[in-house]
């Protein structure tokens, strides 16, 4: 699993404490103590499985008593019927684990499923598909993950991992040149080596860049297919290119025909439908 295991830690006990509070009460006024019972992680919808990882450090940090067994791991497509896992040991545990496991792999497996279908799209392309920003907030390490876990390319994690200059920046600076000349500038003087990508928004602005130089990457916004075309010509391999805007499951290989290298999708983390799923109690 290729998250922070302290900021897993954190994510669990902040949700565990949102949902729990001072306890589970219908369970405690309702359930045996020391009841002891086994759940299945039941599919009900076709997809990619993401979280069986996570689930296990939820399962852990609700009980260490607690006994998981994984058939399924993440990443695998998995359709309606198939059991990911069985748990058992007090049943108290398993319901107060219960809702928590499943927002976060119903979530991180819907996301998984729409990134796999559109690398699927793209395979026989040289493109690839990107995530953005739009994501859950304090969720966005697992909504990257799960898109990793289905194929996709993560971008940039936040504002401090990458200087990515958009058209508001570029208005604000008072041109594109400005922009790039004091980003350079800023990189020099904080001793940062971070990559630095700009948007732009038609072929003028393009040319402007390719004249300047000094970026990794340039964003192409809302071209349609003809100039995007034209722009990939243009830049010739000399920069890294992604296209975004506009871009959904229907034309998402129209726009890779174009020739970029990236194509950023949103809708992978903001929009997306969770993929059904229940843990259900069973006698062993």
């Amino acid at each position: 699993m290729e998250v922070d295991i302290e900021v897993l830690h954190k994510f669990i006990d902040n949700a565990l404490q949102e949902d729990v509070g001072d306890g589970d009460h219908t369970s405690l006024s309702t359930i045996p103590e020391g009841k002891q019972g086994s759940a299945k992680l039941l599919i009900k919808e076709d997809g990619v499985i993401a979280g069986v990882a996570v689930a296990l450090e939820i399962f852990k940090k609700v009980d260490k008593a607690l006994k998981v067994d994984v058939f399924i791991k993440d990443g695998a497509d998995v359709k309606y019927g198939d059991i990911i896992l069985h748990v058992t040991g007090s049943a108290y545990s398993i319901l107060v684990a219960e809702r928590l496991v499943l927002n976060t792999m119903q979530r991180m497996s819907g996301i998984a499923t729409t990134t796999r279908r559109i690398a699927n799209l793209l395979k026989d392309t040289n493109t690839k598909v990107l995530d953005t920003r739009k994501t859950t907030p304090n969720m966005r390490f697992l909504e990257k993950l799960a898109v990793k876990i289905g194929g996709g390319v993560n971008h940039r994690f936040g504002l401090y991992d990458m200087i990515l200059i958009k058209d508001n920046h570029v208005d604000y600076a008072g041109g594109i040149s400005q922009a790039l000349n004091a980003a350079k500038q800023y990189l020099i003087e904080n001793n940062k080596k971070i990559p630095v990508e700009i948007e732009v928004r038609n072929l003028t602005e393009l040319e402007e860049v390719m004249e300047c130089g000094q970026v990794d990457r340039i964003l192409l916004d809302n071209f349609d297919f003809e100039t995007l075309t034209a722009a990939v010509k243009l830049v010739d391999g000399r920069f890294i290119t992604e296209a975004s805007g506009g871009i959904t499951q229907d034309n998402v290989l129209q726009y890779a025909q174009c020739g970029v290298d990236y194509v950023s999708l949103g809708a992978l983390t903001h929009s997306v439908k969770s993929l059904d799923m229940s843990l259900k109690a069973f006698k062993n």
